[in-house]
């Protein structure tokens, strides 16, 4: 201990200045404030840190990971719709049946298929041509429930349209210069589809399920 600390004083203090004894602490204080916000600030630092790690670990970062990713949200589209219309109305896009006429043909050995067909074919809404025997060159030589024929136009029109009122039928095309349309009955016909069945045919033809976006499959495997 130094002379010139008072006694009791323990050393706590000292004497400063040149005219008049003044006693003041020693500079322990600023540094135990310092050390405090040195600590303060790396708590925070280390805070921060964590959070970021959360974020990453727990999937935090999806929503700017999407942004930058250009996927974007995949837009619902309603399905066709599967209510039945009235008979004689095709779906929107499609030629109404009044507007196809149709020749009804039997390649089969059972008479009296070609007029019956053709009287609901007509109940249906379709314009009805001739009406007979299938000609040689597909007499008994039509396998399935049947086979619509017309020219190469009607492919995406007519010829879906009868089609759709024939479950299993195949389609063709010719070299015709009409626009009529056969229907030619084949040996494992039993009746025509059910009117309901045949517009719910009809409405997905004219509405088609959207094709699958190879991006954005891409983006939901990620």
């Amino acid at each position: 201990m130094s002379m010139l600390t008072p006694p009791g004083m323990g050393g706590q203090y000292r004497i400063t200045g040149g005219k008049y004894p003044r006693m003041r602490r020693g500079r322990r204080r600023g540094r135990v404030v310092l050390a405090c916000a040195a600590t303060l600030t790396a708590v925070g630092v280390i805070g921060w840190g964590t959070l970021q790690l959360v974020d990453v670990f727990t999937g935090g970062g999806n929503e700017a990971k999407a942004a930058g990713s250009g996927c974007a949200p995949a837009s619902a589209k309603p399905s066709p719709g599967a209510s039945g219309g009235p008979v004689g109305r095709a779906a929107a896009g499609l030629p109404k049946p009044s507007t196809v006429k149709v020749n009804v043909l039997n390649a089969t050995p059972r008479s009296g298929l070609a007029k019956k067909t053709a009287d609901e074919l007509r109940k249906r809404g379709f314009t009805i041509g001739e009406v007979g025997n299938a000609t040689k060159q597909y007499d008994k030589k039509v396998p399935g429930a049947g086979l619509v024929i017309g020219a190469k136009g009607a492919a995406r029109g007519a010829l879906p349209v009868l089609a759709a009122h024939l479950a299993g039928a195949g389609q063709r095309t010719d070299a015709r210069a009409s626009a009529d349309v056969d229907l030619i009955i084949g040996t494992a016909f039993t009746r025509l589809a059910p009117q309901d069945a045949a517009t719910r045919t009809l409405t997905a033809l004219a509405n088609p399920s959207p094709k699958p976006d190879p991006s954005a499959a891409a983006c939901r495997t990620r």
